[in-house]
């Protein structure tokens, strides 16, 4: 199991070197600096400013200068957010998007979870109907345009909630309902699927003979089989809620990294559009981490190679 960790964890910063390298090349091959829109700078402003910022230098020494303050945890400097560090940024910001990427995911796992064992309990019944009838939904519209009609139902016509900025829990409501629909969606589907074949196998049969009500053998037996393949869709999942988060914080106006990274854009900061892509970079390689260590435990299967040898 060990070895197993070691080689994921060495994959893991294998793979934000090559996020780190893309990201910052592709930075560089935008038209501009982030100085160009500056009306009232002149040109000789602007070579000063370059200078101060070492955009002046030669690419390759940018590269490697970028590389070694990425090692000591550096992310550089906002040009356009008061100077400010980008670490200093994602701190101050982090928590919005925390909260409803965290409140997303929890309950789009729980509802999905519910919905696609009711409905493989309830096969071809109405229920099941209906069933297949969200999920679908919910795979099919965008994150952005579920919350757009959120933000007019329940925000502006019902006035149950708080139509945009933050202003702590009842404002997170509509963001976390729209980011949740794709997990929840995604989830029930899977769910249905791998309960209606695990509910066929013999041992489940052998489970209802030996007296077990059907709720029991479902509970004990069939729930807990039927999770495994989903744990292998949590990494995706929380991926598309990371990157739609962008578009539902701008929609809500809310003060998250999402919000940010699309302002950093608008303003070609490349440190911080570089900042926020490793911090988004690293949280999802942790998650994957975490899911293949999970999915390692429960099946041992996937951790053995070379003859069945760890």
């Amino acid at each position: 199991m060990t070895k197993y960790i070691l080689k994921r964890i060495a994959y893991l910063f294998l793979t934000l070197f090559i996020i780190a390298s893309i990201t910052f090349f592709l930075m560089k091959f935008l038209p501009g600096t982030p100085f160009s829109n500056e009306e009232k700078l002149s040109e000789a402003q602007r070579a000063i400013m370059n200078q101060q910022y070492g955009l002046d230098k030669p690419l390759i020494v940018q590269y490697f200068a970028y590389l070694g303050n990425l090692i000591q945890g550096n992310l550089g400097t906002s040009f356009q957010f008061n100077n400010q560090p980008v670490t200093t940024l994602i701190a101050q910001q982090i928590g919005p998007s925390l909260q409803i990427g965290t409140q997303a995911m929890i309950l789009g796992s729980l509802l999905g979870v519910l919905l696609g064992a009711v409905a493989a309990i309830r096969k071809n019944s109405w229920i099941d109907t209906v069933a297949t009838f969200f999920s679908i939904l919910g795979l099919s519209i965008p994150s952005f345009v579920f919350a757009v009609l959120l933000q007019y139902f329940f925000g502006y016509k019902l006035q149950m909630f708080p139509v945009a900025l933050w202003s702590g829990f009842s404002s997170s409501v509509l963001p976390t309902i729209a980011l949740a629909a794709f997990p929840l969606a995604n989830i029930a589907r899977f769910m249905r699927t791998e309960m209606v074949d695990v509910l066929s196998s013999d041992y489940i049969e052998l489970a209802r003979a030996k007296g077990n009500s059907n709720w029991q053998t479902v509970a004990k037996h069939a729930l807990r089989n039927s999770l495994i393949p989903v744990i292998t869709i949590v990494g995706p999942m929380a991926v598309n809620i990371m990157t739609g988060s962008m578009v539902v914080e701008n929609i809500f106006s809310i003060p998250g990294i999402g919000n940010q990274f699309v302002q950093s854009i608008l303003t070609n900061d490349f440190p911080t559009i570089m900042g926020l892509t490793i911090f988004y970079s690293f949280l999802l390689v942790v998650i994957i981490l975490v899911v293949d260590i999970l999915y390692g435990i429960i099946d041992p299967r996937i951790r053995l190679g070379n003859g069945g040898k760890e």
